[in-house]
């Protein structure tokens, strides 16, 4: 597998290894009205599109449904298609707003599957750009990200707002 296909995030291991604050963030955000402050760009029927607060590449994204399980085998068929259905959709608004070439799409599922919030499924889209991995993160332990998360919001909430 050449380097550059790979993505790496060594910082992201202090968020993983941090003491969990009570509650599950998956629940609490979409119970919240305030979608800017809590970076929700799109509530569906079954799920809701937020901005990870701890980025692989800026634009990361996570779609959640609003049923707290841990399994997609737990979901019904309505929210897994509704789930795939806004994926799919939140890849255009990358691709437009943010000009991405390419994804990362997948979720981590239980604690040995990498799951940092295993108690709630949730699916992960990472905007991908060529060259997009360099040095910074394997020698300076460190991520360029090039713009904070509400001017990337404030990007991607009027794709989401056509949805």
């Amino acid at each position: 597998m050449d380097e550059k296909s790979r993505l790496w995030a060594p910082w992201r291991i202090e968020y993983i290894s941090a003491p969990k604050a009570d509650g599950c963030i998956f629940c609490a955000k979409p119970d919240d009205d305030k979608d800017r402050k809590n970076l929700i760009l799109y509530r569906g029927n079954h799920c809701v599109v937020l901005m990870n607060l701890y980025p692989y590449n800026n634009g990361h994204l996570m779609i959640s449904p609003y049923e707290h399980v841990s399994n997609p085998t737990e979901l019904d068929e309505d929210i897994l298609h509704e789930i795939m259905e806004i994926s799919t959709k939140s890849k255009a608004v990358l691709s437009e707003a943010l000009k991405a070439e390419g994804f990362n799409f997948g979720a981590n599922i239980g604690k040995a599957g990498g799951a940092g919030i295993e108690e709630h499924i949730h699916y992960h889209i990472v905007p991908r750009w060529t060259g997009d991995t360099n040095f910074m993160p394997v020698t300076g332990n460190s991520k360029v990200m090039v713009e904070g998360l509400l001017e990337t919001y404030d990007k991607l909430k009027p794709g989401f707002d056509k949805i």
